[in-house]
């Protein structure tokens, strides 16, 4: 394990000064009661003062890079910057889910896969960093794995309605329409699986733990693809 933090430090540049915030932030609530173990806490007080360094860093640099941007309109950038998809999206950039600690049923069901799972290790993460170096460490953090890319990760808040305004925006009649193509795991821990296709053209596909995020995804998808043919978005 001591290896696997080692590399996890390499990876994202932040040499811990104590090593044990590292291994909380990992830790899943269903490693630490399977373990019972009196030293070990599971990361999720740490997700929570993440959550708000993350808030507030986000805050910051979204009212100092966009100065004429109204308050509506960063509140919902910032919203497609820190909602869930996204954070496990970069959290997956830098394969944070291989070393989250999961118990043995969780693991089996899939949660290193769950959004949810990696996104508030993600937070986690950030809370740790924030306890150990303080407010610039986190700071840095943040800026280089999460506040990169904004005109893409925007696209998350209502990747649905943006898709359907840009495929509506020539004139021509078209037809979107979401197709479920499977679904994985047991009945608790449902993983859907859809393809988006736009006038019988597959433009996109998504995974999640509902349709509806399985088809924001495929949207968004299907969003960075035309963004990559030149269309207009």
């Amino acid at each position: 394990m001591e290896d696997k933090l080692q590399k996890l430090q390499d990876t994202i540049g932040y040499r811990f000064t104590d090593p044990k915030k590292l291994k909380q932030a990992l830790s899943h609530s269903s490693f630490v009661n399977e373990h019972r173990r009196t030293d070990l806490k599971d990361n999720e007080r740490l997700e929570f003062l993440g959550d708000a360094v993350l808030e507030l860093v986000s805050s910051d640099f979204l009212f100092r890079e966009y100065p004429d941007m109204p308050e509506g309109d960063m509140t919902k950038l910032r919203a497609s910057l820190v909602c869930e998809p996204t954070l496990a999206m970069c959290a997956r950039e830098f394969d944070l889910p291989d070393y989250l600690l999961l118990g043995r049923g969780e693991e089996h069901t899939g949660g290193r896969g769950r959004d949810s799972i990696v996104s508030d290790a993600l937070e986690a993460l950030i809370g740790a960093i924030y306890l150990d170096g303080g407010f610039a460490d986190a700071k840095e953090f943040i800026h280089r794995y999460v506040l990169t890319d904004i005109e893409h990760k925007k696209l998350f808040y209502d990747s649905k309605t943006i898709l359907q305004e840009v495929v509506q925006a020539g004139g021509k009649s078209t037809q979107i329409q979401y197709v479920l193509t499977g679904e994985e795991g047991p009945d608790h821990a449902k993983r859907f699986l859809v393809e988006v296709h736009v006038n019988d053209q597959v433009l996109g596909s998504g995974c999640g733990s509902t349709k509806k995020a399985a088809e924001q995804e495929a949207a968004y998808r299907a969003l960075i693809r035309l963004k990559g043919q030149d269309e207009c978005i």
